[in-house]
């Protein structure tokens, strides 16, 4: 306890546990919508995506936290008109904005030299950093977040589940769905200081479904999976620092051991 105790001594420690778990609340109750729609991967797509404008940010030596949040916005923006306006599907438009931003980060950084180390921790994650505008735009990023779902509610809810019904009743379907994706694309932004480009998809699948292992009602998904994906954070940085492990694939781990253990409960039950 007194070891846990000093670690929150020191302010990148804090600012580490801050954001994450901001991320942690943003990513869990966005991912709630973005599994039961299948679009669960939208996650990953867009992480890729992130990893194309972080190699572009640096090879032009500028902020990667304000040049990526635009051009991930304008991708998951991108991936939304193409599963609308093509006979594309959602997983076949994500792959191809998915693998063409990889095949792009690579070649800028194959042609680029002396920012390999700040890439590698874009890629998996680095409490080290994480500094005061990362703490800031984290508490604005939550707060919409919450404030969105608390006061769209019912439409989110009926978009989800019945996206056609809902355009019947007089939801604007698109509007949402515009609002879900750009909220994602910002979450998955800031959140690849946590936990990378390579692993912030899992913050937003993971939570989802080992909530779905519990509960019976789509409020008490959104709940769970909130709590579940913040002590996955909490106890993923803490672990990392004691034992010295990447924060990312530490919280990662953390995550994947929750759904587990609830799979394990609910197969027994």
């Amino acid at each position: 306890m007194d070891m846990i105790l000093e670690i929150f001594k020191y302010e990148f420690m804090q600012r580490a546990v801050i954001v994450g778990v901001l991320i942690a609340i943003s990513s869990a109750m966005l991912g709630v919508f973005l599994v039961l729609k299948k679009y669960s991967m939208i996650g990953d797509g867009l992480a890729h995506v992130s990893f194309a404008s972080v190699a572009i940010a640096l090879l032009l030596n500028t902020s990667p936290l304000y040049l990526s949040i635009p051009i991930v916005i304008v991708a998951s923006l991108f991936i939304l008109r193409l599963n609308e306006h093509t006979k594309l599907s959602g997983d076949a438009a994500i792959g191809l904005v998915s693998s063409f931003s990889v095949a792009l980060g690579v070649l800028i950084t194959s042609v680029s030299t002396g920012f390999n180390v700040d890439l590698f921790s874009y890629l998996f994650g680095s409490i080290l950093t994480i500094g005061e505008s990362d703490v800031i735009l984290s508490f604005g990023l939550a707060a919409i977040v919450v404030t969105f779902i608390i006061i769209f509610y019912n439409d989110l809810f009926a978009i989800t589940h019945d996206e056609s019904f809902a355009s019947v009743m007089g939801v604007n379907t698109k509007m949402m769905n515009a609002l879900i994706a750009t909220l994602t694309a910002i979450t998955i932004v800031l959140g690849i200081r946590v936990v990378g480009t390579m692993l912030i998809s899992s913050m937003i699948i993971f939570p989802t479904v080992t909530a779905l292992q519990f509960s019976r009602s789509f409020k008490a998904s959104i709940i769970i999976a909130t709590v579940i994906s913040v002590l996955s954070v909490v106890t993923g940085v803490i672990i990392s620092y004691i034992l010295n492990f990447p924060s990312g694939a530490t919280i990662v781990m953390i995550n994947a051991i929750f759904f587990f253990m609830a799979y394990l409960v609910r197969r027994f039950k």
